[in-house]
């Protein structure tokens, strides 16, 4: 099973930046059998840059939960599953990096659907999740939000599948 995962943030790096939306979707090689999505309070500010990426204002944070808050729920839902995301060190470095603020260690086996496009479906120019998914024509309703990229990344991660399985069936 696959704990697909997509953050958005107040900018910054993993050592500046906070979380302000995740979405994790579980996906057991065929179809999602489990969800959970929610803003996060970064208790810091957002700029106006970011709004403009992702929509998600100052205002829309202010009574969202705390990531402590909802750090029980990430835990129980990602464990013994595989952490996947686009460009996986990035989301899964600022997880961590929240944990580790709370005094609690978060590790899980890591998979980034970048390496694995690069790998399995050679070609492109570009390996962003915008790029990539339009030319595999995968509709990503919401760019830039959580939910909308990992329900995205989930169905490359299908396609990923698919093309392993054709390339390596032996390992099936």
């Amino acid at each position: 099973m696959y704990a697909v995962i997509d953050i958005e943030t107040n900018g910054g790096n993993q050592q500046t930046g906070k979380i302000t939306e995740i979405a994790i979707y579980i996906f057991d090689g065929s179809k999602i059998v489990d969800s959970f999505t929610s803003l996060v309070n970064p208790e810091s500010y957002i700029p106006s840059y970011i709004t403009e990426l992702t929509g998600i204002t100052n205002q829309m944070v202010a009574k969202a939960p705390k990531f402590y808050e909802v750090a029980k729920k990430i835990v129980e839902i990602t464990e013994n599953r595989i952490f996947v995301a686009h460009n996986a060190a990035f989301d899964y470095g600022f997880i961590q990096k929240e944990f580790t603020e709370l005094g609690f260690h978060f590790d899980r086996k890591k998979l980034c659907t970048v390496k694995l496009s690069r790998k399995y479906l050679p070609g492109h120019r570009s390996y962003s999740l915008g790029k990539i998914c339009e030319k595999l024509n995968i509709e990503i309703n919401g760019r830039h939000r959580a939910a909308g990229d990992a329900l995205a990344t989930v169905e490359l991660l299908k396609r990923i599948l698919e093309q392993k399985k054709r390339n390596e069936p032996s390992l099936f």
